[in-house]
C-alpha cells in the first residue's frame, strides 16, 4: 500500500543509525558535522589588543586640545616591556598588545601628530578601539555545538583556539548500483537500444555534494546471478543505492534479491509524483534505498529523501532544507491522491521577494527542466489546481543555487 511523501521520510529517518565517531584534522574537517560539543579552552581574544591603527593612551590624560609626547611604538606581535606612563602615549598598530595601565586606542585621524607628539581632536571614552580579553569568547563557553556542520567561519574559530583535531561523525559510504539490460557505460561504444548509465555519476555527484563517499559499483544486468553478485558487494557498504528495476515489470528484480538477501522492506511505493515506485528497506545496520531509472525521478528522490538519511547518518542536526513560501506566477494543475515534486524556475521581484513558475516540461524524461530549475515545489496530494499569485512552499536546490533577478 503506498504511504505519503511524509510518512516515507520519517520512516526513513526513523531508521537510519548515527556513524562510528573519529577525530580528524582541523584541515580535513570542513563540511563535517561536529559529533560534540565543542567547548573553548582559551579567552579570544587571548590578550587585550588594539582595534586600531592609532596612540594607546590614559583616558584620565586626555581631554580635547591636549598635547602628549609619543615615547615609543608597538608593532603587531611586540609586547610592551613596561607600563604606560602618565601623560605620554604609546604608538600602536591593530593587533598590538595594549600596555598595562593603558584604557584606551585614539585612531591616527583622531589627533594631530608632529614632531613625536599628538594633540588630541576629539573626546576620549575608556575602552575606546580595545579588544579585551575574552570579549569575544571565554574559557569553557559553548562555541559549536554537536550536529553543527563546519564551514569556513567555524573553521577560522577553532584555528584562533589552537583546536588542531575534531571529533566528526565518519563519512558515510555509499554503493551505487544501476540495473538494466539497456545500460552501458559512458566510455563504452554505443549500440542500438543502449542508454548511457547517467544515474551512477548524477548520484555520486549528489553524495559527494554533502560530503559522503560514492562508491559505483558497475551495472546489474537483468538476471539474478548478477544482480546477487553486485548486491553482495553493494551491502559491503554504510549505505547501498539501486536505481531501476523496482516496478512490477517481468524485468524489475531488485526487490526479489533484496528479499533474498534478508533485507527487511520498510516501504515500497509511495503517493507521490515523480517517484511513485521508490523502495526503502534496511539489512541489519545498512539503509538500502530503491530509486526509480528515470534520471529524473532519481535525483529528486534522492534529493527528499536520501539526501536527508545521509546527513543524519553523518550527524548533522539540521537535515532537512528551509521552505520559503514564494509566489506563483502561472497557474499549475495537477491530479489528485498525489504529492507532486516540481521543478520551478526561482527568481526575485524589485522587493526581493521569491516568484517560482514551472522550469519547464514536467515529463519526467526531460532531464532539460532539471538543469533550468532552482528549487524545488511540494504540492499537496490533496489539491488538483494552485492559482498564479498563490504562494506556495518550495526549497533551493544544491549548496549554491544563486537566484536571479
Amino acid at each position: 500500500m503506498p504511504i505519503s511523501f511524509y510518512e516515507a521520510r520519517q520512516q526513513i529517518l526513523d531508521t537510519v543509525p548515527l556513524l562510528d565517531i573519529e577525530t580528524v584534522p582541523l584541515i580535513k574537517a570542513a563540511g563535517r558535522a561536529v559529533a560534540e560539543d565543542i567547548t573553548a579552552n582559551q579567552p579570544l581574544p587571548a590578550f587585550d589588543n588594539s582595534a586600531m591603527d592609532g596612540y594607546a593612551v590614559r583616558t584620565e590624560d586626555c581631554s580635547k586640545g591636549t598635547v602628549l609626547p609619543v615615547i615609543g611604538s608597538l608593532p603587531a606581535g611586540e609586547v610592551s616591556a613596561g607600563t604606560a606612563q602618565p601623560g605620554v602615549a604609546v604608538k600602536i598598530m591593530t593587533g598590538a598588545p595594549v600596555p598595562q595601565g593603558a584604557d584606551a586606542v585614539i585612531p591616527l585621524e583622531n589627533c594631530k601628530t608632529e614632531h613625536n607628539q599628538i594633540t588630541i581632536m576629539q573626546t576620549v571614552k575608556k575602552g575606546d578601539h580595545i579588544r579585551w580579553t575574552g570579549e569575544d569568547i571565554r574559557p569553557g563557553d559553548l562555541i559549536i555545538p554537536a550536529g553543527t556542520p563546519l564551514r569556513p567561519a567555524e573553521i577560522s574559530l577553532l584555528a584562533s583556539l589552537r583546536q588542531a583535531t575534531i571529533p566528526v561523525r565518519r563519512q558515510v559510504r555509499v554503493a551505487v548500483l544501476a540495473t538494466g539490460d539497456e545500460l552501458q557505460e559512458i566510455d563504452e561504444l554505443p549500440f542500438k537500444g543502449g542508454v548511457v548509465n547517467g544515474n551512477s555519476w548524477a548520484l555520486a555527484a549528489a553524495i559527494q555534494e554533502i560530503g559522503a563517499v560514492p562508491l559505483i559499483i558497475g551495472i546489474a544486468r537483468d538476471n539474478l546471478p548478477d544482480l546477487r553478485q553486485k548486491v553482495t558487494a553493494g551491502l559491503k557498504a554504510d549505505v547501498l543505492i539501486t536505481s531501476a528495476g523496482v516496478s512490477a515489470g517481468d524485468h524489475d528484480l531488485v526487490r526479489k534479491v533484496l528479499e533474498e538477501f534478508k533485507v527487511k522492506e520498510i516501504f515500497w511505493k509511495l503517493k507521490i509524483k515523480p517517484g511513485h515506485p521508490t523502495a526503502f528497506g534496511i539489512r541489519e545496520q545498512t539503509p538500502v534505498f530503491s530509486l526509480p531509472g528515470n534520471p529524473v525521478s532519481t535525483l529528486l528522490t534522492f534529493e527528499e529523501f536520501v539526501r536527508p538519511a545521509l546527513l543524519k547518518m553523518m550527524g548533522h542536526h539540521n537535515i532537512l532544507k528551509p521552505l520559503y513560501r514564494a509566489t506563483l506566477t502561472e497557474p499549475i494543475k495537477k491530479k489528485k491522491g498525489r504529492l507532486q515534486i516540481l521543478r520551478v524556475a526561482v527568481t526575485l521581484d524589485p522587493n526581493g521577494e521569491m516568484l517560482v513558475s514551472s522550469a519547464g516540461d514536467q515529463n519526467t524524461g526531460i532531464q532539460r527542466t532539471l538543469v533550468a530549475s532552482q528549487g524545488i515545489a511540494l504540492l499537496e496530494a490533496e489539491r488538483d489546481f494552485f492559482a498564479a499569485g498563490e504562494k506556495i512552499n518550495i526549497h533551493l536546490l544544491g549548496p549554491s543555487t544563486a537566484i536571479g533577478y
